[in-house]
């Protein structure tokens, strides 16, 4: 999905993003790579240490990057091993050692008594921008998406009826979600054209052909959802209306 949706906003707004927000869900290595690579900032969130309950914590073993090997609580190398097809490598410990571990009862449950770290190939990457998290930048920026993107999906979900759908099929659902987000684009217009009408002038005529485009768009726009069509009036009566 990142890929795609990137490629949608460079080219809409005809050039690269100075930075890029996104939420626990893209905060991986792939998409983190793909944003450093393009020279862009990323501003990904905290997320919380996964792992079993009572058993150390991934960020308890510390990875040397010089010896490319994992030290484990009791000051234990983990070698590497393998990369897997999903594009980690694997450290492990030696059983001999871990046998007599007096921590091995929080360090795995292993019934070979070998512990094993992954790491993946483009981790640096992620370590990278979990850095920049710390930045007041990323800091400032991060705290607007609760301002602005997060507020439209509540929005969907408590005023238009997108927290759940009773249609069925993909294509009803898609009609769906498209007819509530060009409402709320058009509401969305006709807040700013009574804003700019209330403080001053009348909307430039920049503005108003951006509305007329896309208005265009919306022309004679037909959805059908369970077998009850939901046609867009005109351009020009929802000018006249607004």
């Amino acid at each position: 999905m990142f890929e795609t949706l990137y490629k949608k906003v460079k080219k809409n707004i005809g050039k690269k993003p100075k930075y890029i927000a996104v939420d626990a869900g893209y905060k991986t290595p792939y998409i983190a790579k793909v944003i450093l690579d393009e020279k862009v900032r990323p501003v990904m969130p905290y997320t919380a240490p996964r792992g079993k309950k009572g058993y150390f914590k991934k960020r308890e073993y510390i990875y040397d990057e010089y010896y490319d090997c994992y030290i484990c609580p009791n000051n234990q190398i983990l070698k590497y091993s393998t990369t897997n097809r999903e594009g980690y490598r694997e450290y492990k410990s030696n059983p001999k050692i871990c046998v007599k571990c007096p921590y091995l009862n929080k360090c795995t449950s292993s019934k070979n008594h070998v512990k094993v770290v992954t790491r993946h190939v483009w981790a640096k990457y992620l370590e990278e921008a979990e850095e920049l998290r710390y930045t007041n930048t990323n800091k400032e920026i991060y705290s607007k998406r609760k301002e602005t993107i997060e507020r439209v999906f509540a929005d969907m979900k408590e005023k238009h009826g997108m927290r759940w759908t009773t249609l069925r099929g993909l294509e009803k659902i898609k009609a769906q979600a498209m007819l509530v987000a060009a409402c709320m684009n058009l509401k969305k217009m006709a807040n700013w054209m009574w804003r700019s009408r209330k403080n001053g002038p009348s909307p430039s005529n920049s503005f108003s052909s951006f509305i007329v485009i896309f208005l265009k768009i919306l022309k004679n726009t037909v959805f059908i959802i369970e077998k009850t069509v939901f046609c867009l009036q005109t351009e020009d009566s929802l000018i006249r209306s607004l």
